[in-house]
């Protein structure tokens, strides 16, 4: 997988861990969200980065207790026509204020890139040969007018202050 954050490929600084894996003391891990709820407390007084994945069904509220713990949520994307981790993506960085790393993990394709841009994710796994040859080439297709603002974006002035562009 290659990782596209802030317009480019990027190194990857984050390992993945699956269920029953150790996890690294140094942190810089992202483990499953049942994971973490079983192994909270033996992070309680560590300081290092942790991030969690989390699959779709699963609710905020099964972690928002420890929202501030987490310096990246890696959201899951089974396949493209499934819009749980916008809703998601949209409620952790406008209600809850989560500042850290929002990832899209899964089936991301070309034609989802500036949506997810525009409900929050700041980071995106790329596994589409399609996606990354586009996305290598600068080719993201976009819309320029909306009709819901995105998150941190300004609202428009004028006659339909409801209607953004961006």
């Amino acid at each position: 997988m290659t990782l596209y954050k802030n317009g480019s490929f990027v190194h990857d600084s984050w390992i993945t861990i699956h269920e029953g894996e150790e996890i690294s003391p140094a942190g810089h891990v992202i483990a499953p969200l049942s994971w973490w709820q079983a192994e909270r407390q033996a992070f309680a007084e560590s300081h290092v980065p942790i991030g969690i994945r989390v699959e779709p069904g699963a609710t905020i509220d099964d972690f928002i207790a420890d929202l501030p713990r987490f310096a990246l949520i890696a959201l899951v994307i089974p396949k493209f026509q499934d819009g749980r981790a916008y809703s998601t993506a949209r409620l952790l960085r406008e209600r809850h204020g989560f500042k850290g790393e929002l990832r899209a993990i899964g089936e991301v394709l070309i034609d989802q890139i500036q949506p997810m841009l525009r409900c929050g994710f700041d980071a995106f796994e790329i596994s589409d040969p399609v996606t990354q040859a586009a996305l290598e080439a600068g080719r993201i297709p976009g819309v320029t007018h909306f009709y819901q603002p995105g998150v941190n974006e300004a609202p428009q002035a004028g006659a339909r202050p409801w209607l953004r562009q961006v």
